[in-house]
């Protein structure tokens, strides 16, 4: 079966979304953790709990968006649902995450978009 048309731009989506993710990533590394090393005690044990929990945060949604549109390139199913989880994620990134987020659920789930996932989910991967 062909792959649906519109599933690339999906997929563009999770790799942009990530890279964008990844450049949080490095902002907060580069620019936060400078300044909040620089408080003294009480503020630093916080400000450091607070950005690692925000770099734990980005780095779920990064490898949640990289495993969803690996999938959905091989045209897994896995990768379809992966996909649709990043796609209520996105829904809180307003305004365009939410764009985004309720084309892709809107996509994602008609029928020629699973068929085509369930039917390459028997097909081994080269």
């Amino acid at each position: 079966m062909k792959k649906p048309d519109l599933l690339i731009l999906i997929i563009i989506w999770e790799f942009l979304s990530a890279t964008i993710a990844l450049v949080g990533m490095a902002a907060i590394i580069i620019f936060a953790f400078p300044v909040v090393l620089k408080f003294v005690s009480y503020p630093r044990a916080g400000g450091l709990f607070g950005l690692s929990v925000a770099e734990v945060l980005l780095f779920t949604y990064v490898a949640l968006a990289v495993t969803a549109g690996a999938g959905l390139i091989i045209g897994r199913e896995w990768g379809r649902i992966t996909a649709i989880i990043h796609a209520v994620l996105s829904l809180f990134s307003i305004p365009f995450g939410t764009t985004i987020g309720i084309l892709s659920l809107i996509y994602l789930n008609r029928p020629e978009v699973k068929e085509y996932c369930q039917s390459t989910q028997k097909k081994p991967f080269v």
